[in-house]
């Protein structure tokens, strides 16, 4: 019986893909970075001292939109997922073109909404809508290519970690996951949690923000030897870095420096869900994961938000280290789409 995608899902779907593709073909436009970043969070346009920097990501009503989100928060979203990769990068933003599916029976109210979403976080991020598309589909799906631009010396990749270098997350883990477990299992009794508590989770879930700022002063502080964003769960993004490095570099990380919020124990207590899982395996944090040479980190830290959560080494693997010091290996996990 012949083999589907879901038999391997996206991640080795898009190994597959890049395994085609290994023969790279420079020309002007394309350097030795624009090849190499096949397999990172945006494309690499050679254009002089800088580059161009583009991604793109898809959006589909059933499978990223829970009920609990309005129109204008879809359209903040499909500008947050793009913009969060430039800011892996360490790109500047510079403007978004949106591809819309729309069901015809969409409510003109509706797509005002899902518009203002977009131009309002485009305004946040201090870029434009510059072009798009529109066509009938059975269900709302929104299509973002993101451009930004960032000067060559100042780029950031998933490459270039060396065992030594410190693992850090510019912000909490697991709050997002707490938000949607609370949306999408309503029959949890969380009743006695304050309100601001379950409103904190929800904006969380529903209007994530992407990290440019951050990436933009960390690429140019010249202080990552890596970055990423956290999409798909912290396990899973590590795991990534593993195979950008081609397996040379590992990670060893401390589950007590982890920064996990009060409110996902709590909500992880009542809903009967693991808060560990939350903060490593949900994803959605939208946070940066970066690796920093030792030497550069306090310095760092005086100029953004940032924690420390493990240190790089060669084993090729995660480790983990429990709250009681016992080493776990860790395999990969997180969200994936198509399994």
């Amino acid at each position: 019986m012949p083999s589907k995608i879901s038999d391997i899902g996206e991640k080795l779907l898009i190994k597959r893909l890049l395994s085609k593709s290994k023969n790279p073909r420079y020309n002007s436009f394309l350097d030795y970075n624009s090849i190499k970043s096949l397999s990172d969070d945006a494309a690499l346009i050679n254009i002089g001292d800088h580059y161009l920097v583009a991604c793109s990501d898809m959006l589909l009503q059933s499978t990223h939109f829970p009920k609990e989100m309005d129109f204008y928060q879809i359209g903040k979203k499909i500008v947050t997922v793009n913009v969060s990769d430039l800011a892996a990068m360490g790109a500047e933003a510079i403007g978004i073109i949106i591809s819309m599916g729309l069901p015809k029976n969409m409510l003109l109210t509706d797509f005002d909404d899902l518009i203002d979403g977009i131009l309002d976080n485009c305004n946040k991020y201090e870029m434009a809508l510059i072009g798009g598309d529109t066509n009938e589909s059975s269900q709302l799906t929104l299509t973002g290519t993101c451009l930004g631009i960032v000067k060559k010396k100042n780029v950031m990749m998933k490459t270039g970690i060396h065992p030594g270098d410190i693992v850090a997350v510019t912000g909490p883990l697991g709050l997002a996951a707490a938000g949607f477990i609370t949306l999408l299992n309503p029959c949890h009794d969380i009743s006695h949690l304050k309100e601001n508590v379950i409103n904190l989770v929800k904006k969380h879930a529903l209007e994530p923000e992407a990290k440019l700022k951050e990436g933009i002063i960390l690429a140019k502080t010249n202080s990552t030897s890596s970055a990423t964003d956290i999409t798909d769960g912290l396990f899973s993004e590590l795991g990534e870095l593993i195979d950008a490095n081609n397996n040379k570099i590992g990670f060893i990380i401390s589950q007590e420096d982890l920064p996990i919020p009060k409110e996902v124990f709590d909500i992880a207590k009542l809903t009967g869900n693991n808060a560990m899982d939350m903060a490593t395996t949900y994803g959605e944090d939208f946070e940066l994961l970066i690796t920093i040479p030792t030497h550069l980190f306090n310095n760092l830290k005086t100029q953004i938000s940032i924690y420390k959560i493990g240190l790089v080494d060669s084993s090729g693997e995660i480790k983990i280290i429990d709250k009681k010091g016992n080493t776990n290996i860790i395999t990969p996990q997180g969200y994936e789409h198509l399994k």
